[in-house]
């Protein structure tokens, strides 16, 4: 039951709701607005359990606005009618809830990991986010085939093998690899390529693989490096340098001096790899370290990975939505999101303790299935660590600062160059790749005062039929067409601050000449247009910048606005280039028989092995492709018919 002078037939309701009105007023809030979204929780407390769950914050529209986990789910959402207590972010969010969702869980720590699932998913403007556009890359030791395969991996962890990470970056992985490859010899080709040897490749000559794929190694030696290869990666480095060490041995005084040669190589290797991945972790085993550093209203979480006793290298983050949050919370919060995508390793340091510590623990231990342990280690070798993480966090955020200066600096002349109201906090600029017409695509790239925003990165396939192929002006009215008109749908009222506020277009007066057609057509008039085209000898350096109404503007050769604009359209031309050559890529490796009813990747493989090409294969009689082994008669005449159709 609520309060007595929140009931309204208590005779003190309507004077503490004018005290509530005037509390909205001081804090900048609009008080009708908050009358209607108090209503809609107090609508929404009188049916919740006093149970641990989740809830969710809706606006009018059905976005979700915040989403938060309580122990007791009507005692925490009761929390919010209290108006008078909250800050001036949470008022500002209780005047835009309609409705809100709920969702009840068996414990407080399940719905710790719902919380964070829930924000992963609907990116709350009002959660504290792990502000990232990146999965974590890690070592796939594949085990689906006789002879695994060692390789990077991102994304979802569907293939049969074990995962070693995670790793701060893709640069790290590739060293690890590079080091499995020269110490353990693991092959690191795909299963196709594996399939149709008949000599070792470049890398065996390297003495980087042992070549499995000819039988210069067994299935048992391969299997005894593979375990090597897995202790290596477990951090018992120690034991693999003693067994080298005495195989080293062994060769020389059985006065084999090539093969001693050989395992002298890969001890030297594995010593160099210890010297420069050990240092300072040797006691920690496995565990992540993490500081956090905040000035001017910005906050840098610093983090380490440690596996085996290994530095696997360390990445800084830069959580969004933390004004007005305490910095513990926002650590937490990080925590909990963090390990949404990155499974829990077994202790977990911080700079500082945590107010919901052991509630982190018990949440962790759950979803890891084994005990998690979080620390904040206030001396020892663990202490010094999280110093020196400590340093790193307080060090990139000045960096950060010193580039966000600069960056606003720039933005506040771009706005002057341009003519703009205020400095841009959204450019899109926009570019297109293809090779005489042939696997076209558009690019789109996003940058603002805290720099690129590559989440926000779109690519467009040219698919419309009356885009003639190579005819760039088409293809960037069909991008601008295609960009806008979703705007329209996904943002009409501009509330999610999706909408540009300056398009930056590879090209000069005709690709400009275009979008602005594409605007006047989706009646957008609001949105400033700039050509960016090189100068004579397509020269940078020299860029001349295009006006719609004609004009164009040039900037001295060390204008540090001219710098910040190459780098913008330099990103868009790399970002484009790269969805080219995947589009390219990707057509090479397909053939008519994908779009053939019936026949998968098996039946393809069979048939291409039996014909050689998919021409081979179009062109065969209804008789050969009965014989072809894995092809039934009906399969057989289902081809047959595909490619020979009856008039």
């Amino acid at each position: 039951m609520p309060p007595k002078a929140d009931r309204p037939d208590h005779p003190n309701a309507a004077s503490r709701f004018n005290e509530e009105k005037a509390t909205y007023a001081l804090k900048g809030a609009d008080a009708p607005d908050l009358e209607a979204g108090v209503a809609a929780i107090r609508a929404c407390v009188k049916t919740l359990p006093v149970r641990p769950g989740v809830y969710r914050m809706i606006d009018a529209r059905g976005d979700v606005l915040y989403v938060g986990k309580a122990r007791a789910l009507k005692n925490r959402v009761t929390q919010y009618t209290q108006v008078t207590r909250q800050p001036k972010r949470l008022l500002r969010m209780i005047a835009q809830t309609r409705s809100m969702q709920i969702v009840t869980t068996h414990s407080e720590a399940e719905a710790l990991l719902l919380e964070a699932q829930l924000i992963k998913r609907y990116r709350p403007p009002y959660n504290v986010l792990l502000r990232d556009d990146k999965s974590f890359p890690f070592i796939l030791l594949r085990e689906d085939h006789d002879f695994p395969r060692v390789q990077l991996h991102r994304g979802a962890r569907r293939l049969k093998g074990q995962y070693y990470g995670p790793f701060a970056s893709a640069g790290s992985v590739r060293e690890t690899l590079n080091a499995l490859q020269k110490l353990f010899l693991l092959r690191s080709c795909s299963d196709s390529f594996f399939a149709n040897r008949s000599r070792p490749c470049l890398l065996y000559q390297i003495r980087r693989c042992s070549a499995p794929c000819v039988g210069r190694i067994d299935e048992a030696g391969y299997d005894e490096l593979v375990r090597d290869a897995k202790d290596y990666l477990a951090g018992k480095s120690t034991k693999i340098q003693t067994k080298l060490r005495g195989l080293m041995t062994v060769a020389s005084d059985g006065q084999d001096f090539e093969l001693a040669a050989v395992y002298r190589d890969r001890l030297r290797a594995l010593t160099y790899i210890q010297g420069s991945q050990s240092i300072h972790a040797e006691k920690l085993g496995d565990a992540d370290l993490f500081a956090l550093a905040c000035k001017a209203g910005t906050m840098c979480i610093q983090a380490f990975f440690i596996r085996g006793g290994q530095n696997w290298g360390h990445r800084s983050f830069f959580p969004a939505h933390t004004a007005d949050v305490p910095e513990g919370e926002v650590l937490s919060s990080f925590l909990a999101q963090f390990y949404e995508e990155v499974p829990p390793v077994r202790l977990i340091l911080a700079d500082r303790e945590l107010p919901e510590a052991e509630l982190l623990e018990e949440a962790f231990s759950e979803r890891a299935g084994r005990k998690v342990q979080l620390k904040a280690p206030q001396r020892g070798d663990q202490a010094r660590m999280i110093r020196q993480a400590k340093r790193n966090a307080e060090e990139e955020l000045d960096r950060r600062l010193a580039e966000s200066s600069t960056t606003l600096r720039n933005l506040r002349e771009l706005a002057d160059l341009f003519e703009l109201p205020e400095p841009p906090e959204r450019i899109e600029v926009y570019d297109n790749s293809h090779v005489m017409g042939t696997n076209a695509v558009g690019a789109m790239i996003v940058a603002g005062p805290e720099g690129f925003r590559k989440n926000a990165y779109r690519k467009f396939n040219i698919r419309r039929p009356e885009t003639a192929p190579g005819d760039d002006f088409a293809m960037m009215r069909e991008v601008l067409s295609r960009r806008f008109a979703r705007l329209e749908e996904e943002d009409p009222d501009r509330s999610k601050g999706e909408w540009p506020d300056l398009l930056l277009i590879d090209g000069g007066k005709g690709q400009v000449s275009s979008v602005c057609e594409v605007l006047e057509d989706a009646g957008v008039h609001d949105v400033p247009v700039i050509g960016v085209s090189k100068g004579p000898d397509r020269h940078a350096g020299r860029e001349t910048f295009h006006f719609p109404n004609g004009r164009e503007v040039t900037l001295p050769p060390n204008s540090p606005v001219l710098f910040y604009l190459q780098r913008l359209r330099d990103e868009a031309h790399r970002f484009a280039i790269g969805a080219h050559r995947q589009k390219r890529a990707k057509s090479l490796v397909t053939s008519t028989l994908d779009d053939v009813p019936g026949i998968g990747p098996g039946r393809k493989r069979a048939l291409l092995m039996h014909f050689g090409t998919a021409r081979a294969v179009k062109a065969a009689a209804l008789e050969d492709l009965r014989k072809v082994p894995g092809i039934s008669a009906t399969t057989a005449q289902g081809l047959y018919d595909y490619f020979h159709p009856r008039g």
